[in-house]
């Protein structure tokens, strides 16, 4: 059996990656960052935004929130408030899902 390299997570991620995870424009990523108090990037020396997992896993969250239910920017943070534990324990079984497709893919693809 050929040994796999194993996948190798990023720690951090650029805005351009962030935006196009999204399919939204980096312009949006930093107004979503000043209206939102979740998202904290750490800078770089030249500035750059780093967004770590966390920060990436809250954009999908605004992302849901706003998009996809159509929330405004303040009911998406009422929403943030009050329910962060259901938003995020729904993020988690998406991931593990994302991961068992992921698997299951690879599994099919070896056979």
């Amino acid at each position: 059996m050929p040994y796999k390299q194993p996948k190798i997570e990023k720690i951090y991620f650029s805005i351009g990656e962030v935006a196009d995870m999204f399919g939204v424009n980096t312009s949006l990523i930093r107004f979503w960052e000043r209206e939102f108090d979740i998202i904290k990037p750490n800078k770089n020396k030249r500035g750059n935004r780093l967004f770590t997992q966390k920060d990436v896993d809250n954009f999908r969250i605004i992302y849901h929130l706003v998009k996809e239910e159509g929330l405004t920017l303040d009911g998406a943070r009422k929403r943030l408030k009050s329910k962060m534990t259901d938003e995020e324990i729904n993020l988690e079984i998406v991931k593990s899902l994302e991961n068992i497709r992921a698997m299951l893919l690879e599994v099919k693809d070896s056979l």
